[in-house]
């Protein structure tokens, strides 16, 4: 599954949220939602899968954490993209501010 198919769900972005602050183990994620927590385990191996988080066996714990390599995998595809759209954009602009061509001309 790829990075935006596993965080077009909100419950998963809410998680990655939460590990921008610092490791969590699951028990502590699942804590923090309504759902039944094999829901949260399974939302938090749809993000393993896509590279978004990596996982530490503590004892009988799992700690999460962001996968930085995922992060900058799709933080370089949004930079790709602005790129793309602010080149485009500036160019829009330098169009509407060109004098309107006079009729007839």
């Amino acid at each position: 599954m790829d990075q935006f198919a596993a965080l077009a769900e909100p419950t998963r972005r809410q998680i990655v949220e939460m590990l921008g602050e610092g490791p969590l183990a699951a028990g502590e994620i699942a804590a923090r939602f309504r759902i039944s927590a094999p829901a949260v385990s399974q939302h938090l191996k749809v993000l393993k899968e896509a590279g978004l988080v990596r996982v530490e066996v503590a004892g009988q714990r799992r700690i999460y954490s962001l996968d930085t390599a995922g992060l900058d995998a799709f933080e370089s595809w949004v930079r790709k993209v602005r790129g793309f759209w602010n080149a485009r954009l500036d160019l829009l602009e330098t169009e509407l501010g060109k004098p309107e061509a006079e009729e007839g001309e």
